[in-house]
């Protein structure tokens, strides 16, 4: 699977990517057939501190499925998107 970490509006450290890399591999694990993952990882100019916004896209034979989150750290979000997305490919195995 190709992975592809896009940070907007600021520069992802290397750990980040790193972390962003392992948590969306492992998605493999819940189905083989992911052609690629587009991770866009952004800040909202909200005040409040819930302002770093992580959005998944994983690219599926015939569908996109997508998962996007926003959080205090991307890492909590990187985390929330991955477990909507590992039900997202549950549900489009039982479909298969």
């Amino acid at each position: 699977m190709k992975i592809t970490i896009q940070s907007v509006h600021f520069n992802a450290s290397e750990q980040l990517k790193e972390f962003t890399t392992q948590k969306v591999g492992k998605l493999e694990r819940f189905f083989d057939g992911i052609i690629s993952a587009e991770v866009i990882l952004s800040l909202d100019k909200a005040d409040n501190t819930e302002n770093k916004v992580s959005k998944i896209a994983l690219a599926v034979p015939n569908d996109t499925l997508v998962a996007e989150k926003q959080c205090k750290t991307f890492e909590e979000g990187i985390d929330l998107a991955c477990d909507a997305l590992r039900h997202q490919l549950e549900r489009y195995k039982e479909k298969k």
